[in-house]
Parts: structure tokens; sequence; C-alpha cells
């Protein structure tokens, strides 16, 4: 069937050096496209507003604070669910002894 090709053979060599030239025709053309669309950068401004937030905070300072029963402060400790109580700048958790610095 191949074999009358107006005076050209087809082998498997020429078979595959015309696929991979098919195939770098058609990735020439894709990869314009697909640069075009990369997301826009982010402002100045927003990458350095970016920095590490309490887990606890909610932006409502004087409402999300929990009092025990003698008076202090506490949050309740993400590993354990036991109170935790500020030390200086750490909380830390009196079961567990989990601490992050505020």
């Amino acid at each position: 069937m191949f074999e009358n090709l107006n005076g050209s053979t087809l082998d498997r060599r020429t078979f595959l050096r015309g696929s991979a030239l098919f195939a770098a025709a058609i990735g020439v053309s894709v990869v314009p496209a697909l640069a075009q669309q990369q997301p826009p950068p982010k402002p100045e401004d927003e990458k350095k507003k970016e920095e590490p937030k309490d887990p606890f905070d909610t932006g409502k300072k004087e409402e999300n604070k929990l009092v025990d029963d003698e008076g202090r402060e506490y949050r309740v400790c993400p590993q354990c669910a036991y109170n935790m109580y500020k030390q200086g700048r750490m909380w830390v958790c009196e079961n567990c002894g989990y601490s992050y610095v505020e």
C-alpha cells in the first residue's frame, strides 16, 4: 500500500522524523498562547501587608477575651483544648505545654 508513493519510501525513520516535525510545529504555535495567560503580578503594597498573624485573632480585640474564675485572661489551646495563659509575650498551655509568641 505504501510502496507506490511517487518515488519516496516510507519507513520507520521517515515516519518518526515527520511526526517530530509535526509535533514541534504544534508546540511552537501553542506556546505563545499559553505565555500570554500569566496572572498579573501583585502590587508592592499588598506584598508588604502580608505578615504572620495570630491564629486566634478575629479582628475584635475586646470581644474575644476569655476570663477565668480568678480574672485572668486565657485562650483555648489548639492541641488539647485546655486553657492557655499569657506569660510575658508567650501564650502557654497548662496541660500540654504548647506555646507560641504573640
